[in-house]
């Protein structure tokens, strides 16, 4: 073992992200990065289980330099870009490293497919019981999704924009919007996407608990609160898995 790969060794956790942002940053303006340094640099990382929670979800797909040097090449033009792009992304380990903690407003939540699953699980509990609060719960699920893949993206949105106005920038963004298609039954299907988004959200107006109602509302039935839940949840799923497809494709 040479004396760089001992180096690495010898690194506590703090001093080893450190060392893996510097060399990144190296690699992402021109300089070099060994192929072996980088390989066990982040296989350390990767499998220490008290912070791999928060590197960079690309790091998983970045399995050699080269393969980091292509994604930070097609992500950013700029040698500025790429530095705050890797500054930015290692901030919140490093800071947590530092302190011993995250703040609560830094703390990252694992948002995957299985944490859709229990966050469409809750609002399936809810709708015999509560078919109100479950259609309100369904359409959340859909703007949780919407707002995750804009900040991934660092899509600038206004925070209380109704759910057809986020939807529209994440279509534009997975060229899910029908406009963007010729074929007819293209067109139809993400046509009917787009209306079933905007009636989630309608119907958590008119039927959910998020605003006061008169005495001449109507209540919502569990039919109601199936239908909103089912359609959320599938939406949901469907619209991580097609960003999930797109991002891996980067």
């Amino acid at each position: 073992m040479d004396d760089e790969l001992k180096y690495i060794d010898s690194l506590n956790d703090f001093e080893l992200v450190q060392y893996f942002q510097d060399n990144l940053i190296v690699r992402a303006t021109g300089g070099s990065f060994r192929e072996d340094t980088y390989i066990k640099s982040r296989n350390l990382l990767i499998g220490n289980k008290s912070i791999s929670h928060l590197l960079p979800k690309w790091l998983n797909n970045n399995r050699t330099i080269d393969q980091f040097w292509t994604f930070i090449k097609a992500r950013y033009s700029t040698y500025q870009e790429r530095r705050d792009f890797i500054w930015s992304e290692f901030n919140n380990l490093l800071s947590h490293l530092e302190t011993g903690k995250t703040s609560p407003l830094n703390e990252i939540i694992i948002f995957d497919e299985v944490h859709i699953h229990a966050l469409w699980q809750k609002t399936i509990e809810r709708k015999e019981s509560d078919p109100e609060g479950a259609i309100t719960a369904a359409r959340t699920l859909i703007e949780s999704v919407l707002k995750h893949i804009l900040d991934e993206q660092s899509i600038i949105y206004n925070e209380g924009a109704d759910l057809p106005v986020l939807y529209k920038e994440v279509a534009k963004f997975l060229n899910l919007a029908p406009e963007l298609h010729n074929e007819g039954i293209f067109k139809q299907i993400l046509g009917g996407v787009t209306s079933v988004v905007t009636g989630l959200g309608a119907l958590r107006n008119k039927l959910g608990d998020a605003h006061g109602k008169s005495k001449t509302n109507v209540k919502p039935s569990v039919r109601h609160s199936e239908l909103a839940v089912n359609l959320a949840g599938s939406m949901a799923v469907f619209l991580f898995k097609s960003y999930s497809e797109k991002k891996n494709n980067f």
